[in-house]
């Protein structure tokens, strides 16, 4: 399987997302812990940075930078998926995704097998008893074993447990390599036997030039509307979303148009309407907004029912995996997003 950031299965990723090259050679040089926590906003490039620390680990000639050759039999290994003293905890409602499918999972044709149950969005207990195993054994190939976990907030409680005692007491050259965008939703056990690894925003240039490469149209306003992170642009480009539709969803929920999100996964739907609520909400206090262009936005006058709408919105977005009527529910919100923009516009006299 070729991953989601590369054309080609021995690309290295740092070409596909340029801006990890200097965090990379920053996290390298000033590594001094056995486990490594990379944190930060999704969409960035979380589990590439992971990724690429890995294969440099694991890499036999690297670079003068530290970073991995791209051409050792070690990382020829590695970007096969099949380097022996690499293991990927990920649960399994992300591998076909992110490109990280198991053998078990594809089918002759090297399509996924269809299954009668749900993917687990968890890392669950039978992954980290693997991953002992793993740890316990003799490196294949005499250099470090590097385990990533990604994304790490995905750990269950049991699962959570288990790790920290490897993190405790790691066999051995074993590095691990934690990524989350949710630090604090980590055992603070784990996070304090990791050696933090911010990864912010890349600068604007960079994800413009990225995503006009990837062929996404209208870059400017996916990019406003990721919040400035590209590879959520990205994914929302390849999903279907246009520039056009969503500088005219403000105007369209105004109207009451629930249509203007039906053909949209309902947890992304309801984090479009948070995002506008949020817009909204700055534009009445007079801020400038942050996912949408001020020209796309009405400028409301009072800010307290909006506040109301947002309050509904995250109780929506609590159960967005599992809507009891998805239709009924986008109604709803659009509904209650009108009502709320009519109330809170100034009185014309």
């Amino acid at each position: 399987m070729v991953s989601p950031a590369t054309d080609r299965p021995d690309a290295p990723l740092v070409q596909a997302l340029p801006w990890l090259k200097q965090p990379l050679v920053q996290a390298l040089a000033s590594a001094r812990s056995h486990a490594l926590l990379v944190q930060g906003p999704a969409g960035v490039g979380q589990f590439d940075l992971a990724l690429l620390l890995a294969q440099a680990w694991l890499c036999e000639n690297r670079q003068a930078d530290g970073s991995a050759c791209g051409d050792c039999a070690s990382c020829h290994l590695f970007l096969s998926h099949t380097h022996p003293d690499f293991l990927l905890l990920l649960p399994d409602a992300l591998r076909e995704q992110l490109g990280w499918a198991l053998d078990a999972d594809v089918g002759r044709d090297g399509e996924p097998k269809a299954s009668k149950t749900k993917p687990s969005r968890e890392i669950k207990i039978d992954a980290v008893r693997a991953m002992l195993s793993f740890s316990q054994a003799t490196s294949a190939r005499g250099r470090a074993k590097v385990v990533v976990v990604y994304p790490a907030e995905a750990l269950n409680t049991v699962a959570a447990n288990a790790l920290l005692k490897t993190l405790e007491e790691p066999a051995g050259l074993l590095r691990f390599v934690l990524a989350s965008s949710a630090p604090q939703a980590l055992l603070p056990t784990i996070r304090s036997r990791c050696q933090p690894l911010p990864l912010g925003l890349p600068e604007r240039a960079a994800s413009l030039t990225w995503l006009k490469q990837q062929g996404v149209e209208g870059a400017e306003v996916l990019l406003d509307a990721a919040g400035g992170r590209p590879q959520e642009a990205r994914d929302w480009f390849e999903a279907g979303l246009r520039a056009a539709a969503w500088q005219q969803l403000p105007q369209r929920v105004a109207r009451g148009e629930a249509q203007a999100l039906t053909d949209w996964p309902q947890p992304r739907a309801i984090d479009a309407l948070q995002r506008l609520c949020h817009d909204l909400i700055r534009r009445s206090h007079g801020a400038a907004p942050s996912y949408f262009p001020a020209e796309a936005l009405p400028t409301p006058k009072l800010s307290a029912p909006l506040h109301s709408w947002d309050e509904a919105l995250r109780r929506a977005a609590r159960h967005a995996e599992h809507p009891l009527n998805a239709g009924l529910l986008m109604e709803s919100l659009v509904a209650q997003g009108q009502q709320a923009l009519r109330d809170a516009m100034p009185r014309r006299t």
